[in-house]
C-alpha cells in the first residue's frame, strides 16, 4: 500500500526548479517501495537498465547528466552493462574535443552530455536535491529504513499530471499534484507505451516513472551499495569488539573484585 507524504514548499523553493510556485502550498508524493531502500536494500540491475533506456529515449532530449561518467554504466552494483555495450552506448553522443577543436563520438571515459536547454536542470544529482522526509523532521528513523524520498518525488512528479493546463504570463503551465504550487512549466514527458522494453516489462506511466527514478537515484548515489556493505561490516566489527572488550574487562578486574569479597 502506498502512503502519501508532503514535500514542504520551502524545500522546493530553496532547491530551485522550473515552473510556477505558490508559497505555502505543498505537493503530495506517493511513498513507492523501491528495492534499494532500507539498510539492506540494493539496486535492481534490470530496473536500472530500463531506467537508462527511459532517460535515453525521453529525458535526454532536454536534460543532461554532466556529472556522470559513461564508463560507470559497467560498474558492479549499478546497471552493470558489458563494456562493449557501454562503448556502443557512448557512441550515441558527440562531445567537443579541445585537442582537435571539433566534435567527436563520445567514449566511455567521457561524461554524459549537459542539458540541451538552458532552463532544463541537470539530473545527475536530482534524486538528492529533491529529497523529502517520510516521517517527523529530525528523527531519522523512517529516513534510515525508507530512504530520503528523492526517487518518490521524481516518480510522483512524472505521474502527477492531471491533464489540465493554463496560460500564465505568456507561458503554458500544467497541473501537477506533486509539484509545490500545483502548476509546472514542464509538459508531461511520459505516456503509456512511451518506451518499449525488450524483456516485455510493464511500460505504463507509473512503471516508466519508477524505473527512471531508480536510475536517477543511482546517478546521485552510485556507491550506495558499497557504502551500505561497508557500514554493515563496520557495525559487525564494532559489535564483536565491544563483546571482546567487555570479556577482557571482566577478566582483568576479576582478581581485584575477588580480593574485595574475601576482605569483607
Amino acid at each position: 500500500m502506498m502512503k502519501k507524504f508532503a514535500i514542504p514548499a520551502i524545500v522546493a523553493m530553496t532547491l530551485g526548479t522550473t515552473g510556477a510556485f505558490a508559497a505555502g502550498v505543498e505537493g503530495y508524493v506517493e511513498d513507492y517501495d523501491f528495492s534499494f531502500e532500507g539498510p539492506f536494500g540494493s539496486f535492481d540491475q534490470n530496473q536500472l537498465q530500463r531506467g537508462l533506456q527511459v532517460y535515453t529515449e525521453v529525458c535526454s532530449a532536454c536534460h543532461g547528466l554532466k556529472f556522470v561518467p559513461i564508463r560507470t554504466l559497467s560498474d558492479e552494483g549499478g546497471p552493470d552493462m558489458p563494456e562493449d555495450q557501454v562503448r556502443a552506448y557512448a557512441e550515441r553522443y558527440e562531445v567537443y574535443d579541445e585537442e582537435i577543436e571539433d566534435f567527436r563520438p563520445a567514449t566511455p571515459v567521457d561524461h554524459f552530455p549537459e542539458s540541451s536547454l538552458s532552463n532544463a536542470p541537470d539530473l545527475s544529482l536530482m534524486a538528492k536535491a529533491r529529497a523529502g522526509f517520510h516521517g517527523p523532521y529530525g528523527l531519522g528513523i523512517n529516513q534510515f529504513f525508507k530512504g530520503m524520498g528523492g526517487p518518490e518525488y521524481i516518480a510522483s512528479l512524472l505521474t502527477g499530471y492531471t491533464g489540465k493546463d493554463k496560460e500564465e504570463a505568456g507561458a503554458v503551465l500544467y497541473e501537477n499534484t506533486a509539484y509545490p504550487g500545483g502548476w509546472i512549466a514542464m509538459a508531461p514527458p511520459l505516456y503509456d507505451g512511451a518506451v518499449d522494453f525488450i524483456d516485455g516489462h510493464e511500460n505504463d506511466v507509473e512503471a516508466l516513472s519508477k524505473d527512471v527514478a531508480a536510475f536517477l537515484t543511482w546517478t546521485a548515489e552510485p556507491k550506495m551499495m558499497a557504502r551500505k556493505q561497508a557500514g554493515f561490516v563496520g557495525v559487525v566489527f564494532l559489535t564483536l569488539l565491544s563483546v571482546l572488550l567487555y570479556l577482557t574487562n571482566k577478566r582483568i578486574w576479576a582478581p581485584v573484585k575477588g580480593k574485595g569479597k574475601k576482605t569483607s
